[in-house]
């Protein structure tokens, strides 16, 4: 065969494939596909800069809130510490109610105060430290409460630290 031949075959073929409409379509879509791939890659970009930025307000909102809720709780111990030098009995039921004012907030935080004694042992609510032999109260019961647990199974700030009863051995 002769060159010029093969030559002029080729250039048809490639001719033929830049004006096929199913070659210029294929093109065209991937293009299309392309750029929504790239402004799909933008969209996330922008969504976790914008959930970021979100999370840090949200994060300083949910802090100011449980700070604000505090700040009664620390004037009371500054009026209780100025009057420390007067009437004990007084300094002592301000604390009482100090405490007690603490304990409100942290159960308006979701995280309720458990220190019942005469309660079944619960593994998720209590944490054992001692087993003292009750031969009238049943296995298990909670007898003393050392430390009160905070919050629920879900959310728990800590077990209640307790000593629990057996059966007479």
């Amino acid at each position: 065969m002769d060159r010029s031949a093969d030559h002029s075959t080729t250039e048809q073929a490639t001719d033929h494939t830049d004006t096929d409409p199913d070659h210029t379509d294929t093109e065209a879509k991937l293009a299309q596909l392309e750029d929504r791939w790239r402004r799909a890659l933008a969209d996330l970009d922008n969504l976790r800069k914008r959930y970021a930025k979100d999370l840090d307000r949200e994060r300083a909102t949910e802090t100011a809130r449980v700070s604000a809720a505090w700040l009664p709780v620390l004037d009371n111990l500054e009026l209780a510490l100025a009057h420390a030098d007067s009437d004990t009995q007084a300094v002592v039921e301000g604390v009482k109610a100090i405490r007690d004012q603490a304990v409100q907030i942290l159960s308006r935080l979701g995280f309720e105060r458990h220190d019942e004694v005469g309660v079944p042992f619960t593994p998720e609510l209590h944490e054992v430290v001692s087993v003292v032999t009750q031969p009238d109260l049943p296995s298990g019961t909670v007898i003393e409460v050392l430390r009160p647990g905070y919050g629920e199974n879900g959310q728990q700030l800590r077990p209640a630290t307790v000593v629990v009863s057996r059966p007479e051995e």
